[in-house]
C-alpha cells in the first residue's frame, strides 16, 4: 500500500511566533494520525536550496501509512481545532499526496 503525504509550504512567515499554537495541536493531530514528520525546513536545522520558482521559507513533510490515514488525519476533530488556531493572514500550499508503490 503507497504512503501518504501532507506536504505545506508557507510563502512567507512574518512571525512564526504566532504559529505556536497551531504547531502544538496540529503536532498532537498527527502523531494521534500516525504520522511522522520526515522534515521541517528551517526549524531544526534543516538546509535547504531552493530552485526555479522554490522558495526558502517553511516547509514541511509528514509522512502516513496510507494515503486514506492522510486524508482522515486531516479531517479529524484534532486536527480541525489545529486548523482554527492557525493565524488570520497565514498563506500556505497545504496538499495530500500519495506515494510511489
Amino acid at each position: 500500500m503507497a504512503k501518504g503525504y501532507w506536504v505545506s509550504v508557507y510563502p512567507d512567515i512574518s512571525d512564526p511566533e504566532r504559529l505556536t499554537a497551531y504547531d502544538k495541536l496540529a503536532g498532537l493531530a498527527v502523531q494521534a494520525g500516525g504520522g511522522r514528520v520526515l522534515s521541517r525546513i528551517p526549524s531544526r536545522g534543516g538546509r535547504v536550496v531552493a530552485y526555479e520558482a522554490g522558495i526558502t521559507q517553511r516547509v514541511v513533510l509528514i509522512e502516513f501509512d496510507s494515503f486514506e490515514r492522510a486524508v482522515a488525519a486531516y479531517e479529524s476533530e484534532e486536527y480541525q481545532k489545529a486548523l482554527v488556531a492557525l493565524p488570520d493572514g497565514y498563506e500556505r500550499d497545504f496538499r495530500i499526496i500519495e506515494g510511489v508503490g
